[in-house]
């Protein structure tokens, strides 16, 4: 028997990196698991490589009505991720405000959004993947930096509020996943290896090794208002 046998779950920004690597591990545990984002085709894509008969759904986490139409059916899941967000990145006298409200709302807001809307079982949980430059921030980040922030404290408000369920933040260093694709494999490499050689461990993390840490708080029954840093070591 899986961890997760029977469970209801739904991970929001399961079609790629470290929220398809929840989804899939969690769908191993035996999890009824549901992957929503805003791209059809990337959502097929991630339910047809992740197998287990993971469900696709539309969901646009920075839209008010497109996350109230999905939880407007009453279905009440048993854990809840939230691992959506990214962008803001650039010197703060150079970003357009346009750009740094985006990405505020593509990831805080987001989860703001989720939290507020979803139907959570009383011994169920709710996780957010935040990032461990709210610990120790760099220049040309301050933006990211603040947004992941201000998701820990949420999430530990929320461990109050929301009380049973439990609510935790996994906060990852550098991690390789397809969010880096976008910048060119030449660059990728070199961003990969230069956070590599910031790291005690000398690696960036993969991001099933995030998608663990995500479903021990899914099983875990007593551990709630927690930020766990899964850095390799990068903030000490």
């Amino acid at each position: 028997m899986g961890a997760l046998d029977g469970k209801k779950i739904l991970v929001v920004g399961g079609s790629s990196g470290m929220g398809e690597s929840s989804a899939k591990l969690a769908a191993q545990a035996g999890g009824k698991v549901t992957i929503a984002a805003r791209g059809h085709d990337r959502l097929a894509a991630a339910a047809k490589r992740i197998g287990y008969g993971v469900e696709p759904a539309i969901l646009d986490a920075m839209n008010d009505g497109s996350v109230e139409k999905f939880f407007a059916d009453g279905t009440v899941w048993d854990h809840v991720v939230s691992c959506v967000g990214a962008g803001g990145r650039g010197n703060v006298k150079e970003l357009e405000m346009a750009t740094a409200m985006a990405a505020m709302d593509g990831k805080f807001w987001a989860g703001f959004r989720v939290a507020r809307a979803a139907r959570i079982a009383p011994q169920g949980s709710l996780t957010f993947v935040s990032g461990a430059l709210s610990q120790r921030p760099a220049a040309g980040a301050a933006l990211i930096a603040a947004i992941n922030a201000a998701l820990e404290k949420l999430s530990q408000g929320l461990a109050l509020e929301m009380a049973p369920i439990r609510v935790n933040t996994v906060s990852p260093g550098p991690v390789d996943t397809p969010m880096w694709d976008r910048y060119g494999a030449e660059m990728k490499q070199k961003f990969l290896e230069g956070a590599a050689a910031r790291v005690p461990l000398k690696r960036v993390a993969h991001p099933d090794e995030i998608g663990e840490l995500v479903l021990f708080f899914m099983t875990n029954r007593f551990v709630t208002g927690t930020v766990v840093p899964l850095d390799g070591g990068s903030t000490l």
